[in-house]
């Protein structure tokens, strides 16, 4: 990545962290979801708003976390034992899959 776009990435990061409150000082509360066995365990967990949700690749294979609708940001590619995080604040149904295996599939259905 060139200077200049890292530089954009890390204010863009800089400024949602600031208008995302007490989640993004670290006070929000946390669930996680385990990649494993080519699958996410649990396949639909339920959070409530404000809930930081964070996967963990336990496979040997890598994996990319994806929103179905693009309504979350997707992960980087994640090798094992990485670990990719997002706060829901909106209530809703969040379906995602791994784009490099569209099998794998999971919801988070946030209240």
């Amino acid at each position: 990545m060139s200077g200049w776009r890292a530089w954009l990435r890390a204010l863009a990061l800089g400024v949602a962290a600031l208008g995302a409150g007490p989640a993004a000082a670290g006070k929000a509360p946390a669930a996680k979801v385990e990649i494993k066995h080519f699958a996410f365990a649990p396949e639909v967990l339920t959070v409530t708003a404000g809930t930081r949700v964070v996967w963990t690749n336990r496979d040997d294979e890598p994996h990319i976390v994806v929103s179905a609708g693009n309504r979350f940001a997707s992960s980087k590619a994640m090798d094992t034992d990485e670990t990719y995080a997002t706060v829901f604040d909106r209530p809703g149904t969040y379906a995602y899959f791994c784009s490099i295996h569209p099998h794998m599939v999971g919801t988070v259905i946030v209240r």
